[in-house]
């Protein structure tokens, strides 16, 4: 089933030059980028993506590294876009990541883990509409050209 799916890379990944590797393992999988844009987050934006959290200890450190600097969203629509994403990212603990995967080449821990990435089709949806106007940020469009 196609899927659409939020991809952040966070500021440690825009931070280490990393932007590009990163979004070129997702089209050498051949997934399409629909929607791309760096941002910085404010207080509201983080508030309303990682609330659940809120009353963690560690909530403070979260809301201090992700606006450490910006971030880059990304849309992705493609087959299974969740699942293979996720399998691309890796755990969220780099330690215990795949290797291969882009937190166990790039992330350097669990507190810095370079990258987020929708877990569910549900929150994929909630999350594009959170980063993304999906009416004018979002584009539909065929491949016309061969990988």
């Amino acid at each position: 089933m196609i899927q659409k799916t939020l991809i952040l890379l966070k500021p440690d990944a825009v931070q280490k030059n990393l932007i590009g590797q990163i979004i070129g393992r997702f089209e050498t999988k051949g997934l399409k980028v629909i929607g791309l844009k760096m941002m910085n987050l404010d207080d509201k934006l983080i508030n309303e993506h990682y609330g659940f959290l809120a009353d963690k200890p560690f909530f403070p450190k979260i809301v201090s590294y992700m606006t450490a600097g910006p971030v880059v969203a990304l849309a992705i629509e493609w087959e299974d876009s969740v699942a293979t994403i996720r399998q691309l990212v890796g755990a969220t603990n780099p330690i215990e990541a795949t290797p291969g995967s882009i937190r166990a080449d790039y992330a350097k821990n669990i507190d810095n883990n370079i990258i987020h990435a929708s877990d569910s089709p549900e929150t994929a949806e909630i999350e594009l509409n959170r980063f993304f106007n999906v009416s004018t940020e979002l584009f539909d469009y065929t491949r016309t050209l061969a990988n």
